[in-house]
């Protein structure tokens, strides 16, 4: 019988280097950019309620490049205030990825780092242990919810966290894009591994309707080219196809039927379009910005 298939965040050197090459080959970096410069400016605008002193939490921040870029943006809607910043990143090497940035930087004084090495739940455990009763101003799960294990119950407990004129900023694979019709199609098979979640906005957006919360939207049209994937034996062609899968060795470890089919899926319409020779995957983003509880 064939072994179950892995999480690719098991393997957390394959899993970076993945990464690397998926932000190599897609726009969703500059798709990020645009919207951190052009509409986050207003949306920060209306947090804080003129106070002088800000609490941030950065859930799952990565190395920390979209947290400063949120933060240059902030720094121009609040140019006096102070911030206290919580970073939650589970993996070491982001981590030091994140702290060595800061370290360049001189302009960043008006922060307090607080450093986090941790899931989001080990995070919330600690909260919860300590009492806190601080609450946050700004909150940001950028590409994150697919490695909780329940959804829900981490929306539902960092959105208890913030202030009156707070926001949760939660980004992740549009409903919409070529993810939401792979995992749509094949969720039993490769959403079944122990860690990595199959979960679009689509399934946020569900959850915060059932809730009576209220919250904005915003489409990042974003593309990825996945011509390598069709390569056999391809090394980064292999790295983007455990990107897709979110499986470790998708293409060793995968029944020769399932990967068949998962390829076969990928190069139709609904996941991507051909252009020049190139297969470039519909890699569409969505953020959901969410209002605190009343």
């Amino acid at each position: 019988m064939a072994s179950p298939l892995k999480s690719l965040v098991n393997d957390d050197s394959r899993y970076q280097k993945a990464f690397h090459l998926f932000l190599e080959r897609s726009s969703e970096h500059q798709c990020m950019q645009d919207f951190i410069h052009k509409v986050l400016p207003d949306i920060l605008a209306g947090i804080g309620n003129g106070k002088s002193h800000l609490n941030v939490i950065g859930v799952g921040s990565g190395d920390g490049h979209i947290d400063l870029e949120m933060f240059s943006q902030l720094r121009l809607k609040h140019p006096g205030v102070t911030v206290d910043h919580q970073v939650v990143e589970p993996s070491s090497q982001q981590l030091y990825s994140y702290k060595v940035l800061v370290a360049q930087r001189s302009d960043l004084g008006y922060i307090t780092f607080n450093w986090n090495k941790m899931t989001s739940s080990e995070f919330e455990d600690q909260w919860k242990s300590k009492q806190m009763t601080k609450k946050a101003d700004f909150i940001h799960m950028v590409q994150m919810l697919y490695y909780v294990a329940d959804i829900e119950a981490t929306i539902r407990f960092f959105r208890s966290l913030l202030d009156k004129n707070g926001k949760l900023l939660i980004i992740l694979v549009s409903g919409d894009s070529g993810w939401g019709t792979l995992w749509r199609t094949f969720r039993s098979q490769l959403c079944a591994c122990e860690i990595s979640q199959c979960v679009t906005t689509a399934d946020v957006k569900v959850f915060l309707d059932s809730a009576g919360a209220k919250y904005a939207s915003y489409a990042l049209p974003s593309q990825m080219d996945i011509t390598e994937c069709f390569a056999e034996g391809d090394e980064n062609g292999e790295l983007l196809l455990d990107f897709l899968t979110e499986v470790d060795r998708f293409g060793h470890t995968a029944p020769p039927q399932l990967k068949a089919d998962v390829l076969k899926l990928l190069r139709d319409p609904a996941c991507s379009r051909e252009s020049n020779g190139r297969v470039i995957f519909n890699n569409t983003l969505e953020v959901v910005v969410v209002d605190p509880p009343t």
